[in-house]
C-alpha cells in the first residue's frame, strides 16, 4: 500500500508478525486505540483519522477508547483493549512512567506497538510515528525573537507535563533561549494541552501582575485559550506576539488576522500510523522511527498552507 503521506524514514528495523501466512483476507483483525483525551480536539481528530484510513478494508475492525485525561483510565482502556483479543495497539502514551509497564507487558506478549507522536521510558514498542518536538521548539524561540526584536519576557504555556510532546516541546525552547540573551521566560504554567485551561492561567497571570509581552503556547488550542483571556482583559492580541504549535484552523485565521505570529504544523500521524498498522499486521517490513515534516506558518506563507484538519 502506498503511504498516505510523505514521511521520512530516520531509523529502520524489520518487524516480522508472528506468523506471515495467517494474514489473509477472511480473518478479522482488530486494531485498538486507546486515546488520552478526545475532548482535545487535536487528539479527537487523530483517532477520527485513523477511523477513516481503515474504514476502506473489511477485515480490520477498529475500535477506540476515550480516557478523558486519566492515566488511570488509559492504562485500563489498553487491558480492556487487550482482553477483547486486540491484534496491534496505537497509543500515544500521557505519562510515559506510569504507563510503559503495561504497554511493554503487550509487547512482550507478541501484541505490535505504535506509537503516534509520544514516546516511553524504553524501547518496546514496533515503530515511533510523529515530527521533530525539539527542533519545532528551537525554532518557535527563534519566531519570538524575530518578533519581539530580540527582547521579551515570555510566558509559556505547557502541555501535559509529563507527555514526551510537552517535555521536547519545552527542553528545545529553553535550549534556544541561549542564542536569544535579550529574552526570558517568566513562567512556564502547564495548561495540558486545553483551551479552557489556558484561559483562566492567562486571566490568573494578568491578574497577578505578572509582566510577560510575549507566549509560547506547546499547542494551538492553549493559543487560542490565550488570545481569548488577553481579549477579555482588553488587551489586543496584536500587541503580545504569540506562537503555537498544530496549525489548526483557528490558528490560521488567527495568523491571518495578525493575532498570532506563527504556528507550526503538526500532522496528528492518523493516516500513516493506520498504513504502518497495515503493513505490520502482513507481516511486512517496518522503519523503527518515522519523522513526519513539520512546516513554520507566518503570514508571508498562511494562505498557501492548509491546517492539519
Amino acid at each position: 500500500m502506498r503511504a498516505m503521506i510523505s514521511y521520512m524514514v530516520l531509523a529502520a528495523a524489520i518487524y516480522f508478525a508472528p506468523s506471515v501466512q495467517a494474514v489473509a483476507a477472511e480473518r478479522t483483525y482488530l486494531i485498538g486505540f486507546a486515546q488520552d483525551n478526545m475532548g482535545n480536539d487535536w487528539r479527537a481528530a487523530q483517532v477520527h483519522a485513523v477511523e477513516q484510513a481503515l474504514s476502506k478494508y473489511d477485515n480490520v475492525k477498529f475500535v477506540y477508547t476515550d480516557a478523558a485525561g486519566s492515566v488511570a483510565k488509559n492504562i485500563q482502556d489498553i487491558e480492556d483493549l487487550a482482553d477483547q483479543g486486540m491484534d496491534l495497539l496505537i497509543i500515544s502514551p500521557r505519562n510515559p512512567q506510569a504507563m510503559t509497564p503495561v504497554i511493554s507487558a503487550l509487547y512482550d506478549r507478541g501484541i505490535p506497538v505504535v506509537l503516534l507522536t509520544r514516546k516511553m521510558k524504553n524501547n518496546k514498542y514496533t515503530t515511533f510515528i510523529g515530527p521533530n518536538d525539539f527542533q519545532i521548539a528551537s525554532q518557535a524561540a527563534d519566531q519570538i525573537s524575530v518578533a519581539s526584536g530580540g527582547k521579551a519576557k515570555v510566558l509559556m504555556l505547557q502541555g501535559v507535563p509529563t507527555a514526551t510532546t510537552a517535555v521536547q516541546r519545552t527542553q528545545g525552547f529553553i535550549e534556544r533561549m541561549k542564542a536569544h540573551p535579550g529574552m526570558s521566560i517568566v513562567d512556564i504554567i502547564p495548561a495540558n494541552y486545553q483551551r479552557a485551561e489556558a484561559i483562566k492561567i492567562v486571566q490568573g497571570v494578568l491578574e497577578s501582575g505578572m509582566k510577560f509581552d510575549a507566549i509560547y503556547a506547546q499547542s494551538d488550542s492553549m493559543a487560542a485559550g490565550a488570545r481569548l483571556a488577553l481579549m477579555g482583559a482588553g488587551i489586543d492580541p496584536k500587541s503580545i506576539p504569540l506562537v503555537g504549535i498544530d496549525y489548526i484552523p483557528e490558528a490560521r485565521e488567527a495568523i491571518r488576522a495578525g493575532e498570532q505570529y506563527a504556528s507550526f504544523t503538526y500532522p496528528t500521524c492518523g493516516d500513516v500510523g493506520a498504513d504502518i498498522a497495515l503493513r505490520i499486521l502482513r507481516g511486512e517490513a517496518v522503519p523503527r522511527q518515522i519523522e513526519v515534516p513539520s512546516q513554520m506558518v507566518t503570514q508571508d506563507n498562511v494562505d498557501q498552507v492548509e491546517s492539519i484538519f
